[in-house]
């Protein structure tokens, strides 16, 4: 990268997108993804798991490396690098060894961390996750969670205390979750 890019690049575009399981978190980071790439944007991403995972395969090299009781195991090729480490990492420092390469970083999960989030609902009792993070900026439904009257779709909010005070946008509405999150991007960068 030359380094008048590296002077005139800003701060990435954070956004959270935060449920519980099978709400469509990850399928949404995949087509959001997509979109930001055919904009021609860099894209990070970055996953919570609330389980140990296993991301190397067992019987390579690097696997062997990890299990004979490496801390830290990385890998390179002509076209990707790995680095696996048998340790928790914050948040706030994997976005930082990342936000110098990326426009937009999308983080699936962290549903504590104070940056602007997406929440996904399945069920109605799902709702009680917009009021309980901070910085909602839009609440994703599926069908059984949404409600139509006329012409306009609502989510069905008898679990919340009050109506919720963000967009509101079906699942499959993948158009007006990417234009939310573009306007939301403007706004940041004006």
């Amino acid at each position: 990268m030359s380094s008048i890019h590296k002077q005139q690049q800003a701060a990435p575009f954070i956004v959270q997108l935060v449920g519980y399981k099978n709400t469509g978190k990850t399928t949404s980071v995949c087509r959001l993804t997509e979109k930001y790439k055919r904009e021609g944007l860099r894209v990070g991403t970055i996953k919570h798991d609330a389980h140990d995972f296993q991301i190397d395969t067992p019987g390579t090299d690097t696997w062997q490396h990890q299990a004979a009781g490496a801390d830290i195991t990385a890998i390179t090729s002509s076209t990707r690098t790995a680095i696996l480490k048998q340790t928790n990492t914050e948040l706030d420092t994997l976005i930082a060894s990342m936000q110098q390469e990326v426009d937009i970083i999308l983080i699936e999960g962290f549903k504590s961390a104070s940056y602007p989030k997406i929440v996904f609902a399945r069920e109605v009792s799902h709702y009680a996750l917009l009021q309980a993070v901070s910085h909602p900026i839009a609440l994703v439904c599926w069908p059984e969670a949404l409600a139509t009257t006329g012409n306009e779709i609502t989510c069905t909010t008898r679990s919340l205390a009050t109506e919720p005070t963000v967009p509101v946008i079906p699942i499959h509405e993948d158009e007006a979750l990417f234009a939310l999150l573009q306007e939301h991007r403007r706004g940041l960068s004006t």
